[in-house]
Protein backbone atom coordinates (compact mmCIF):
# COMPACT_ATOMS: atom_id res chain seq x y z
CA UNK A 1 0.00 0.00 0.00
CA UNK A 2 1.05 3.57 -0.80
CA UNK A 3 -0.52 6.81 0.31
CA UNK A 4 -0.05 10.43 -1.05
CA UNK A 5 -1.71 13.41 1.18
CA UNK A 6 -2.06 16.51 -1.14
CA UNK A 7 -2.26 19.70 0.83
CA UNK A 8 -5.17 22.35 0.60
CA UNK A 9 -7.71 24.24 2.09
CA UNK A 10 -11.54 23.04 1.66
CA UNK A 11 -13.70 25.67 -0.22
CA UNK A 12 -14.22 27.24 -3.91
CA UNK A 13 -12.85 30.57 -2.57
CA UNK A 14 -8.94 28.93 -2.44
CA UNK A 15 -9.62 25.54 -5.22
CA UNK A 16 -7.59 27.58 -7.70
CA UNK A 17 -4.93 29.30 -5.37
CA UNK A 18 -1.10 28.68 -5.03
CA UNK A 19 -1.55 26.80 -1.57
CA UNK A 20 -3.98 24.23 -3.10
CA UNK A 21 -1.69 22.92 -5.68
CA UNK A 22 -1.63 19.58 -3.46
CA UNK A 23 -5.15 19.02 -4.25
CA UNK A 24 -4.88 20.01 -7.84
CA UNK A 25 -1.92 17.01 -7.84
CA UNK A 26 -4.21 14.54 -6.40
CA UNK A 27 -7.16 16.16 -8.41
CA UNK A 28 -5.11 14.96 -12.00
CA UNK A 29 -3.68 11.76 -10.52
CA UNK A 30 -7.20 10.81 -9.35
CA UNK A 31 -8.52 11.63 -13.54
CA UNK A 32 -6.13 9.46 -14.80
CA UNK A 33 -6.39 6.67 -12.41
CA UNK A 34 -10.19 6.79 -12.53
CA UNK A 35 -10.35 7.07 -8.55
CA UNK A 36 -13.05 9.49 -6.79
CA UNK A 37 -12.96 10.98 -3.47
CA UNK A 38 -15.26 10.23 -0.74
CA UNK A 39 -15.63 11.86 2.93
CA UNK A 40 -13.59 9.57 5.59
CA UNK A 41 -13.19 9.19 9.35
CA UNK A 42 -9.78 10.77 8.55
CA UNK A 43 -11.06 14.23 8.74
CA UNK A 44 -10.67 14.47 4.84
CA UNK A 45 -11.53 13.42 1.20
CA UNK A 46 -10.12 9.54 1.25
CA UNK A 47 -9.78 8.59 -2.84
CA UNK A 48 -8.47 4.67 -3.01
CA UNK A 49 -7.47 2.67 -6.22
CA UNK A 50 -5.53 -0.05 -8.06
CA UNK A 51 -2.79 1.34 -9.94
CA UNK A 52 -0.15 -0.90 -11.87
CA UNK A 53 -0.85 -3.29 -9.17
CA UNK A 54 -0.83 -1.10 -5.78
CA UNK A 55 -3.03 -0.29 -3.86
CA UNK A 56 -2.92 3.25 -3.50
CA UNK A 57 -5.18 5.98 -1.47
CA UNK A 58 -5.31 9.62 -2.11
CA UNK A 59 -5.85 11.78 1.02
CA UNK A 60 -6.93 15.57 0.66
CA UNK A 61 -7.19 16.98 4.25
CA UNK A 62 -10.27 19.08 5.31
CA UNK A 63 -8.61 20.43 8.33
CA UNK A 64 -7.41 23.31 6.26
CA UNK A 65 -4.01 23.82 5.95
CA UNK A 66 -2.68 24.95 9.03
CA UNK A 67 -3.94 21.44 10.95
CA UNK A 68 -3.13 18.82 8.29
CA UNK A 69 -1.36 17.02 10.84
CA UNK A 70 -4.83 16.22 12.37
CA UNK A 71 -5.93 14.72 9.26
CA UNK A 72 -2.50 12.69 8.45
CA UNK A 73 -2.84 11.19 12.56
CA UNK A 74 -6.06 10.29 11.86
CA UNK A 75 -5.13 8.74 8.62
CA UNK A 76 -3.04 6.87 9.86
CA UNK A 77 -4.59 5.45 12.79
CA UNK A 78 -7.72 4.28 10.90
CA UNK A 79 -5.86 2.91 8.47
CA UNK A 80 -2.58 1.07 10.46
CA UNK A 81 -0.52 2.27 8.01
CA UNK A 82 3.25 3.96 8.69
CA UNK A 83 5.13 6.94 7.49
CA UNK A 84 7.41 5.12 4.88
CA UNK A 85 4.44 4.57 2.74
CA UNK A 86 3.10 8.06 2.59
CA UNK A 87 4.14 11.04 0.42
CA UNK A 88 3.02 14.60 1.26
CA UNK A 89 2.59 17.11 -1.97
CA UNK A 90 2.68 20.80 -1.32
CA UNK A 91 3.12 23.96 -2.33
CA UNK A 92 7.03 25.81 -1.93
CA UNK A 93 7.79 28.98 -1.92
CA UNK A 94 11.36 28.39 -2.13
CA UNK A 95 11.25 26.16 -5.74
CA UNK A 96 10.79 28.09 -8.74
CA UNK A 97 7.43 27.59 -10.25
CA UNK A 98 6.49 25.09 -12.44
CA UNK A 99 9.68 22.00 -10.69
CA UNK A 100 9.21 20.44 -8.22
CA UNK A 101 12.00 18.86 -5.74
CA UNK A 102 11.87 15.90 -3.51
CA UNK A 103 13.25 15.07 -0.42
CA UNK A 104 12.83 12.95 2.39
CA UNK A 105 13.35 14.83 5.93
CA UNK A 106 13.67 17.90 6.89
CA UNK A 107 12.00 21.03 8.90
CA UNK A 108 9.13 22.98 7.75
CA UNK A 109 10.76 25.75 6.18
CA UNK A 110 8.40 28.15 7.19
CA UNK A 111 5.05 25.96 5.84
CA UNK A 112 2.27 25.68 8.21
CA UNK A 113 1.16 21.96 6.52
CA UNK A 114 4.29 20.83 7.33
CA UNK A 115 4.89 21.97 10.64
CA UNK A 116 1.42 20.32 11.84
CA UNK A 117 2.34 17.05 10.23
CA UNK A 118 5.67 17.05 12.02
CA UNK A 119 3.92 18.11 14.82
CA UNK A 120 1.47 15.36 15.01
CA UNK A 121 3.91 12.35 13.65
CA UNK A 122 6.29 13.51 15.88
CA UNK A 123 9.39 13.29 12.86
CA UNK A 124 10.19 15.31 10.23
CA UNK A 125 11.40 12.23 8.11
CA UNK A 126 8.59 11.49 5.06
CA UNK A 127 8.59 11.68 1.65
CA UNK A 128 7.84 14.76 0.10
CA UNK A 129 6.77 16.50 -3.26
CA UNK A 130 7.50 20.04 -3.16
CA UNK A 131 5.69 21.77 -6.41
CA UNK A 132 7.54 25.47 -6.42
CA UNK A 133 5.04 28.59 -6.99
CA UNK A 134 7.98 30.43 -6.12
CA UNK A 135 8.27 33.75 -4.08
CA UNK A 136 6.19 36.44 -4.16
CA UNK A 137 7.92 39.97 -4.59
CA UNK A 138 9.37 42.01 -1.48
CA UNK A 139 6.91 43.37 0.53
CA UNK A 140 4.05 41.26 -0.85
CA UNK A 141 2.52 39.46 2.40
CA UNK A 142 3.18 35.60 2.33
CA UNK A 143 -0.55 34.20 3.03
CA UNK A 144 -2.32 37.03 0.60
CA UNK A 145 0.17 35.52 -2.29
CA UNK A 146 -0.25 31.66 -1.57
CA UNK A 147 -4.39 32.21 -1.03
CA UNK A 148 -4.19 34.06 -4.42
CA UNK A 149 -4.44 32.06 -8.22
CA UNK A 150 -2.03 32.31 -10.15
CA UNK A 151 -1.02 34.32 -12.71
CA UNK A 152 -2.43 34.04 -16.37
CA UNK A 153 1.20 32.75 -17.29
CA UNK A 154 1.38 30.22 -14.87
CA UNK A 155 -2.08 28.57 -15.16
CA UNK A 156 -0.64 28.13 -19.30
CA UNK A 157 1.65 25.97 -17.22
CA UNK A 158 -0.33 24.68 -14.94
CA UNK A 159 -1.89 21.25 -16.35
CA UNK A 160 2.14 20.14 -17.71
CA UNK A 161 3.20 21.12 -14.13
CA UNK A 162 0.55 18.90 -11.98
CA UNK A 163 1.38 15.82 -14.90
CA UNK A 164 5.01 16.42 -13.79
CA UNK A 165 3.94 15.94 -10.12
CA UNK A 166 1.53 12.72 -10.83
CA UNK A 167 4.06 11.10 -13.06
CA UNK A 168 6.51 11.50 -10.30
CA UNK A 169 3.55 9.90 -7.93
CA UNK A 170 3.41 6.63 -10.52
CA UNK A 171 7.38 6.39 -10.17
CA UNK A 172 7.55 5.96 -6.91
CA UNK A 173 4.78 3.34 -6.75
CA UNK A 174 7.46 1.02 -8.26
CA UNK A 175 10.50 2.77 -7.29
CA UNK A 176 12.47 3.54 -3.95
CA UNK A 177 11.89 7.31 -3.09
CA UNK A 178 15.61 7.67 -3.27
CA UNK A 179 15.11 6.53 -7.09
CA UNK A 180 12.12 8.94 -7.83
CA UNK A 181 14.70 11.60 -6.49
CA UNK A 182 17.32 11.30 -8.55
CA UNK A 183 15.14 10.82 -11.57
CA UNK A 184 12.55 14.11 -11.40
CA UNK A 185 15.10 16.34 -8.65
CA UNK A 186 17.32 16.75 -11.92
Amino acid sequence: MRWFAGLGNPGTQYQATRHNIGFMALDYFAEKWDISFKPSKCKGLVGEGNVQGTKVYLLKPMTYMNLSGESVRSFIDYFKTDLQEMTVIYDDLDTVFGQIRLRYQGSAGGHNGIKSIIQHTNTQTFNRIRMGVSRPLPGYDIADYVLSPFKKDEVKLLESFVAQCAEAMLYSLTHSFEQTMAKFNG
